[in-house]
């Protein structure tokens, strides 16, 4: 079963955030992939927290740019009757549509720019970050 994602070069944005993550790493020895880790982990959440989701998510972020990037992954079904979830799945039909690779069985991609979950990301990021601070000081 492969992946195929939708590019959408809509990103949210986050260079100052990871200059912070590189200063911590200097001065607290903090690991600049620790503390991606545990982002992209706490922004699936707030995601779907905030947004009432079912969706399977992934959410990346780039460790040189900062740039946050949210996948809704759905299951690709032969025929539009076939969906029984919206949320998680997708017809073969409107998967051909974001990408023409995709077959019946694989799982599609599609990137998801939420409103406002630029807010969200950099209020839950600065949360993570903190909390990380403090267990590495203890």
């Amino acid at each position: 079963m492969k992946k195929v994602s939708k590019t959408n070069n809509q990103a949210i944005d986050s260079s100052e955030l990871i200059i912070a993550m590189d200063e911590l790493e200097k001065e607290k020895g903090i690991k600049k992939d620790y503390l991606l880790e545990a982002i992209e982990t706490a922004l699936v959440t707030a995601y779907k927290r905030n947004f009432d989701s079912a969706e399977n998510v992934r959410i990346t972020m780039d460790k040189e740019t900062g740039e946050i990037h949210v996948y809704a992954e759905k299951d690709v079904v032969e025929k539009p009757e076939d969906v029984e979830n919206d949320k998680l799945q997708i017809s073969l039909e409107d998967a051909k549509r974001i990408n023409s690779k995709l077959e019946v069985g694989d799982k599609a991609e599609i990137e998801q720019v939420p409103k406002n979950f630029g807010r969200i990301a950099a209020q839950t990021a600065k949360q993570v970050i903190v909390q990380k601070i403090r267990e590495a000081s203890r």
